[in-house]
């Protein structure tokens, strides 16, 4: 059985760790939502967040200092049980 994030393990097997990563999300533009996407993150990440034309949406970006592949697979999979979140 495949993990769902092995393509994405391979490609970032060929940087090198620790290095600053870059993680993209939309999401319900809700409190509720903004602040559950915000709790993937450690306190040192820096966060930004850019409102759809609707209003309806928000894009959610990330800059946080990880370790290794590991640990962002890691919010990889804790972001999948945020419903409504997409992850790019």
């Amino acid at each position: 059985m495949s993990d769902t994030f092995d393509k994405l393990k391979e490609q970032l097997a060929l940087q090198e760790w620790p290095n600053v990563y870059l993680f993209k999300f939309i999401v319900p533009n809700t409190p509720e939502m903004l602040a559950k996407t915000s709790n993937l993150f450690g306190e040192h990440a820096e966060l930004s967040f850019h409102e759809s034309k609707t209003g309806k949406y928000v894009s959610v970006s990330a800059k946080e200092m990880m370790l290794d592949v590991d640990s962002i697979i890691e919010i990889y999979k804790r972001s999948e049980q945020i419903k409504g979140l997409i992850a790019l």
